[in-house]
């Protein structure tokens, strides 16, 4: 209130002295004001994550903003005071090494400010604050001291007590002028500081652990949901059960040191836009009704945080849950991943390699991807079964299969051999620029010819018969723009064809559960990526009701599913098996409105690895820059304004004294 106020008289005596020096301004209001004294920066915060043995990510140290002033980052040079350094990317991995290393140091970071750019990506040789092995802890082998990632520094698995923001690159070129100025001004009064809001309740509260903070309601479990669709729909009143499955899957979440600058171009999302290529290529194909196997495709979310998905999906099996009404674990004959795919491509050839473990299913795979090669001969896509040397298959999805049951057959197709071919793993920088889309639309060529020799379960397939099975390069290009672009983003014309986007800048952090899950979500529950994939493999996988096209309400119990629902309120009904699956820990149940932890159940291997992934409430989270004043500049004013009342007294009274003299010798 008293800042309020203090604001009122600024802007009377503002516009006082305007109107006296005939000057007009804009400024009308105490908003007007505000916004002429601070500056309001765009970046991408990093947050506080907590599971059952502590905390990563960043916040501020307690319960109060904090403010101060912006320097350069060098790295010759101690901290004098607690400062807000603005760092370029150049210098991340050192910092933080550094704020690891020496405690002196780190005692006088007040924030950090890191530098974006459109030029980063090509000076660098390469970021990845992820782990050397990602998640190695949940291998089905012994050597997890193997490192995918080598260029993985590790440093978002580590806790920090000072705000760390992403900046625009608007945001960036203001901080840097900014910083020079402070620089400059070295000896001057006033100085330019930053007003770091990030405040996160399981600091406040003192909740440093899923359990407590789970308890106490500062957290919530991260999570969201995954989807599932069946090629050809699933007649559950028919024999059609008994099929042998296919289960073709990829993974919609990424993760990234700044919350929501999470894309994941390349791992994972090249590879959920194959395999959405790769449905809408056998969408065209006829026949699919006659298929021998059943196709069943499967994009999982929260696979960066314990492989919640595919963790959470095998328990909905065993338990038969409405989610996976349909499926039977026992008919599973293969897991066919789509990994990485969006650097393939070297010297015009598409390269892939397929990571295995040698069974016989795995080798009728690989039968069928040389003969879908074949096919594709004249494009250059070749596959290569990985090295033997590697360990094991790559962190992936296919990992939580194999810890649940060893002798399942899986194929996991990326884009590397021994090391991760993405440099910028994990990393907000691992955009658009990343990728290839002549890579992505290789890949999904030899996924969709593929799954086709497989369910057709023909060794003498023509070349003319796959030939005709063609990735829509356009469809490609225009995902992309939709799920890693700002520009159109989730606006774009494809994902507004079946979805209201409550986002345009896509991200693809998993985010959290909210309220209690289900198979049958509202669509405010459910993100914007997963909503547009559970309408998109719903159209494509789908067959048009005979009777009507408009959803009634006779469209969901007939087996039918209403599609393009959020649009105008009475979607198209189409006759498709395609649901959600919840995704968040196995460690976890929802009860009475709260969040309950289960103790660990020893039957359950990958749920004794669980570590309960949390994200903390927060009510705001902001960041200002604004001029302040030097203290001792203040206490010099407050000194010259004393003196100079005093001598205005001395002068009253002597003057007082002298004309009473006066007026008395008159």
């Amino acid at each position: 209130m008293a800042i309020k106020i203090f604001l009122l008289i600024l802007l009377f005596n503002f516009r006082f002295h305007s109107s006296l020096s005939g000057q007009t301004n804009s400024m009308e209001s105490v908003p007007d004001l505000q916004k002429s004294m601070y500056m309001t920066v765009d970046g991408y915060p990093c947050v506080r994550l907590v599971n059952l043995s502590g905390e990563i990510g960043c916040s501020n140290p307690g319960r109060d903003k904090v403010v101060a002033p912006i320097i350069k980052y060098k790295s010759n040079k101690e901290l004098a005071q607690p400062s807000a350094i603005l760092l370029s990317m150049d210098d991340v991995q050192g910092f933080f090494s550094r704020i690891s290393n020496d405690s002196s140091f780190a005692r006088n970071v007040g924030g950090v400010l890191v530098e974006s750019g459109v030029e980063i990506q090509h000076k660098l040789k390469g970021f990845s604050p992820a782990q050397k092995f990602p998640q190695a802890e949940f291998a089905p082998y012994l050597n997890t001291t193997y490192e995918w990632n080598p260029i993985g520094s590790g440093i978002m698995w580590k806790s920090y007590n000072f705000p760390v923001f992403l900046l625009s690159e608007s945001s960036t070129s203001a901080l840097q002028e900014i910083a020079m100025k402070n620089e400059k001004a070295e000896k001057a009064y006033t100085t330019n500081v930053a007003e770091f809001d990030v405040v996160m309740q399981t600091t406040k509260v003192g909740t440093h652990d899923s359990e407590s903070c789970l308890t106490e309601e500062t957290c919530l479990p991260l999570g969201g949901y995954s989807v599932w669709s069946a090629v050809p729909p699933i007649n559950n009143s028919s024999s059609n059960q008994s099929k042998p499955i296919i289960l073709t899957v990829a993974s919609m979440d990424a993760a990234s040191f700044f919350r929501d600058k999470s894309l994941g171009a390349d791992s994972p999302i090249s590879g959920v836009i194959s395999l959405l290529a790769a449905v809408d290529a056998l969408s065209h194909v006829d026949g699919l009704d006659d298929l021998n196997k059943q196709l069943i495709f499967l994009v999982f979310t929260g696979e960066a945080w314990g492989y919640l998905g595919s963790r959470r999906f095998l328990l909905e099996l065993d338990q038969q849950s409405d989610a996976v009404h349909g499926l039977n674990s026992t008919l599973i004959q293969l897991v066919m991943e789509i990994g990485s795919t969006g650097k393939g491509v070297s010297q015009g050839n598409k390269t892939f390699f397929a990571h295995t473990k040698v069974s016989s299913g795995e080798n009728e795979a690989l039968d069928a991807l040389k003969l879908a090669q074949e096919s594709l001969k004249s494009e250059g896509v070749t596959v290569s079964n990985a090295s033997s040397s590697n360990p094991g298959i790559p962190p992936s999805s296919l990992m939580a299969f194999l810890r649940k049951n060893s002798s399942t057959s899986g194929i996991v197709l990326e884009d590397f051999d021994t090391v991760f071919a993405n440099k910028f793993y994990h990393s907000h920088l691992d955009d658009s620029a990343n990728i290839n889309s002549s890579s992505i639309v290789a890949a999904a060529s030899l996924v969709a010819r593929t799954l086709y020799v497989l369910a057709s379960d023909k060794k003498d397939l023509s070349s003319s018969a796959l030939s005709a099975i063609n990735v829509n390069a356009s469809l490609v290009e225009e995902l992309i723009s939709c799920m890693l672009k700002c520009n159109p983003g989730l606006s774009c014309e494809l994902v507004s064809s079946y979805i209201t986007s409550t986002n345009t800048c896509p991200s693809h952090y998993v985010g959290v559960v909210l309220g209690e899950p289900s198979s049958t979500p509202y669509p405010n529950q459910v993100d914007d990526v997963s909503r547009f994939v559970w309408n998109f493999l719903a159209d494509k996988t789908s067959t048009r009701k005979v009777n009507t096209s408009v959803c009634s309400e006779d469209c969901g119990k007939n087996g039918g599913l209403c599609i393009r629902a959020e649009l105008d309120g009475k979607g198209v009904c189409v006759n498709s098996t395609t649901r959600y699956v919840p995704a968040y820990s196995t460690r976890l149940m929802f009860d009475s409105g709260t969040w309950k932890l289960l103790p660990p159940n020893s039957s359950d291997p990958m749920g004794m690895l669980d570590p309960v992934w949390t994200e903390s409430n927060w009510n705001t989270i902001g960041l200002r820059v604004y001029t302040v004043q030097e203290a001792a500049y203040d206490r010099l004013v407050l000194l010259g304004g004393i003196t100079v009342t005093v001598f205005a007294y001395l002068a009253i009274v002597l003057t007082r004294a002298y004309i009473t003299k006066a007026l008395k010798q008159d």
